[in-house]
C-alpha cells in the first residue's frame, strides 16, 4: 500500500491528525469536515464563501443558492460576506436565510474550499486568499485583459465596443483583475443598448459561466492561463465631471454613447441661454454637417431639461443647435 516505512508512518500520522481534528470540532456531524481523508476532496460539491454587494453580484449568488438547494453536486455549503450597509446581496442573503458575515470575515480557517468575489469593491489581502485551498474566483464583466477596473460595462458602452463578454479569473493579491483566466465567454453588444441593459445580460451570463467553472474547477485550475499585457485597458470609476457636454469637442455619436453609458446614474449637463441645465432624456436623433471650415454643427432633440435654479421641465422637446 505504501512504498516504504517513512511514507507509511507519515500517512498514519496525517490520518490520526485529521480524525482528531474532526472529533474536536464538537459541532453536528458533517461529512465535509474530514474531506481530506478521501480523494473526492478534489471534486465538488464545494464549501463556498461568497463576497458581493450589488445587483450584478446577486445574479451569481442566486444561481449558487439554487445549486445548493437542488443538491446538484456543485455547491454543498454557501455563506455570504458583504458590507454592513443595506445592499442587494445582503437583502437576498437574508431572504434566503444564508449565513451572513461582515467585512473582513473572521470565520474562514478550515471552513471553505473556494471563495467567489463578484462586484465587491474591496481588495482581498493575501492572508485571506491563502486560506482557500482552491483560491478565490472572480466574475468580471469584460474580456480581460480589456477593461480592468471597477467600471468595465460603462467603458464598454462609452467606447463603442461591439463585442464584450465575461471572464472567470482566480484573484491575486495587491491588484485588481490581473489573475489567471479560468474561463471566458463572448457576448455581442446589442446596438443602442444602455449600460444597465448590458449589465443585466452579463450578470446572467457570468453566473452561468461561474457555475460551469465550479463544476470542473480542478481541471480549470490545471489549464489556467496568465493574462498578457497586450490589449490591456483600464476602466476607472466614472467621474461626475464626465457628464459635462462640450459641443465643440464631442461628436453626436460620442454624446449618445455617453448618455447610454452613464445617463441613468449621472444626468448629462450643458448650458442653455447662459444657464446650466441637466439633460434628463433625449430622443437620440442627431445630424452632423461639415462646413468648408470643418466645423461640426449639431442637431439633437432633448425631451426634458432641468435647470440648476430649480425643478422645471418643458412639455415640448427643445432642440439644441
Amino acid at each position: 500500500m505504501w512504498r516504504n516505512s517513512r511514507t507509511a508512518a507519515a500517512s498514519v500520522k496525517t490520518l490520526k491528525k485529521s480524525l482528531l481534528c474532526c472529533t474536536r470540532i464538537g459541532r453536528r456531524p458533517r461529512v465535509h469536515m474530514c474531506r481530506l481523508l478521501s480523494s473526492s476532496a478534489a471534486r465538488p460539491p464545494w464549501r463556498l464563501l461568497f463576497f458581493g454587494t450589488d445587483q450584478f453580484a446577486v445574479e451569481s449568488l442566486k444561481l449558487l443558492s439554487v445549486s445548493r438547494s437542488s443538491g446538484d453536486g456543485v455547491v454543498e455549503n454557501l455563506e455570504v460576506v458583504t458590507h454592513s450597509s443595506d445592499v442587494p446581496v445582503k437583502r437576498f442573503a437574508q431572504q434566503k436565510q444564508l449565513p451572513l458575515h461582515g467585512w473582513p470575515p473572521d470565520i474562514v480557517d478550515g471552513h471553505f474550499d473556494v471563495g467567489v468575489v463578484v462586484s465587491f469593491g474591496c481588495l482581498l489581502p493575501e492572508r485571506l486568499i491563502s486560506k482557500f485551498p482552491y483560491g478565490i474566483l472572480n466574475v468580471h464583466p469584460s474580456l480581460l485583459p480589456r477593461w480592468r477596473g471597477p467600471a468595465p460595462i460603462l467603458h464598454t458602452i462609452l467606447h463603442g465596443d461591439t463585442v464584450t463578454g465575461v471572464t472567470i479569473i482566480q484573484i491575486r493579491p495587491h491588484r485588481f483583475d490581473v489573475g489567471p483566466i479560468l474561463n471566458q465567454e463572448l457576448h455581442q453588444v446589442p446596438e443602442n443598448c444602455t449600460a444597465d441593459e448590458l449589465g443585466a445580460a452579463l450578470a446572467t451570463k457570468g453566473a452561468r459561466l461561474l457555475l460551469h467553472t465550479l463544476t470542473s474547477l480542478p481541471e480549470r485550475l490545471t489549464h489556467k492561463r496568465e493574462q498578457g499585457q497586450a490589449g490591456a485597458t483600464q476602466a476607472p470609476k466614472i467621474r461626475t465631471s464626465m457628464s459635462w457636454l462640450v459641443w465643440e469637442e464631442q461628436t453626436c455619436e460620442q454624446i449618445e454613447r455617453l448618455y447610454r453609458a452613464i445617463g441613468s446614474r449621472i444626468p448629462l449637463r450643458t448650458t442653455w441661454m447662459g444657464t446650466t441645465v441637466k439633460l434628463l432624456d433625449f430622443s437620440g436623433r442627431c445630424h452632423i454637417s461639415l462646413s468648408a471650415g470643418s466645423h461640426q454643427n449639431y442637431w439633437m432633440e432633448l425631451d426634458e431639461i432641468f435647470p440648476r435654479g430649480g425643478p422645471w421641465a418643458r412639455e415640448e422637446p427643445i432642440t439644441f443647435w
